[in-house]
């Protein structure tokens, strides 16, 4: 069991989200770092999807109430375990009484705090995701609050060494200069030929409109050509509307399931935890890919976790 000593109501209990029922209605949610989020479950040996604890709200602060693993991975902030400080992206056995506390972080948005077992909050349609947006999911359907006690299911046999093991940071976290790759939208073609042309060549910036469900940013108007009434339609994390004011809105883990402003771009999923660790204020670049290098992109983390939970498992002599 763990108790939760200080928090604030960004703050939830997350996995990979409720898969496949965009049709009914029903938003992805779960972690905006997916890949922080697997790496914090490999780091204790937890199977894939296993909730943990997105912190978004610092200081945050949790006491554990019996022996367990703990890993803190996600955005570059000091956490200490009982007074030691932990590496970033590291993993530690955590004993009964221990108190983990996360400062706000020096860059990126969100930590990911995963412990054996994972969070054992009960199962809503398939995940344990919090959908803040609608009040479900998680822990009573909302962000965790002091005093919350949340119970943690039966970690795998074995034990980390003494002071843990830790993960470098997986591939393309130290190219936050580089552009989020993009596929053209239904309508791509709508807009002129400048709107296309600014869209990928202007630095946009990120504005305090940005939470789970999705993120506004701040540039050039991008004008249409063809104007047209859409009707709602299907949208997923990662499109990119443009409202009437020009400027585009990036939806992310909590986006509607349909809306009725046009598309001009999706961001791959691949590329998708870099907006989820975006703070008011980055500026962000897209770049047009095929689908191919969209399809092949997740490749480029599958093989790192995959080490990951190799190491992770001959460490802990499981």
């Amino acid at each position: 069991m763990i108790e939760i000593l200080s928090s604030g109501a960004l703050n939830s209990v997350q996995d990979r989200g409720r898969r496949g029922l965009l049709s009914s209605g029903v938003s992805r949610s779960g972690a905006m770092d997916i890949v922080a989020l697997d790496a914090a479950n490999a780091l204790v040996g937890n199977e894939v999807g296993a909730a943990a604890i997105e912190v978004a709200a610092f200081p945050f602060r949790l006491r554990f109430e019996a022996a367990t693993t703990v890993a803190v991975t996600g955005a570059l902030a000091e956490a200490r375990l009982s007074g030691r400080r932990l590496p970033p992206w590291w993993a530690t056995e955590a004993q009964a009484g221990d108190e983990l506390t996360i400062a706000p972080p020096t860059a990126g948005a969100r930590v990911y705090v995963a412990v054996g077992g994972g969070i054992d909050v009960p199962l809503l349609l398939g995940a344990r995701a919090t959908e803040l947006k609608s009040g479900y999911g998680g822990h009573e359907g909302r962000g965790l609050r002091r005093g919350d006690r949340l119970p943690s299911g039966a970690r795998r046999p074995g034990r980390l060494p003494d002071g843990g093991i830790g993960a470098p940071p997986p591939p393309g976290r130290d190219r936050t200069d580089e552009p989020l790759r993009v596929l053209p939208a239904a309508e791509w073609p709508d807009f002129s030929e400048e709107a296309r042309r600014l869209f990928a060549a202007t630095s946009w910036r990120v504005t305090a409109e940005a939470d789970r469900q999705g993120c506004r940013l701040d540039g050039p108007e991008l004008t249409r050509e063809r104007r047209r009434e859409l009707l709602s339609h299907g949208i997923v994390p990662g499109t990119v509307q443009v409202p009437p004011a020009g400027r585009p809105i990036v939806q992310l883990a909590e986006a509607n399931t349909c809306g009725g402003y046009p598309k001009i771009a999706t961001v791959i999923e691949a590329d998708l935890w870099r907006l989820g660790q975006a703070m008011p204020g980055d500026a962000l670049r897209f770049a047009l890919v095929g689908r191919n290098e969209a399809l092949a992109a997740p490749s480029e983390t599958a093989g790192w976790l995959d080490r990951l939970r190799g190491a992770a498992a001959l460490y802990r002599g499981s």
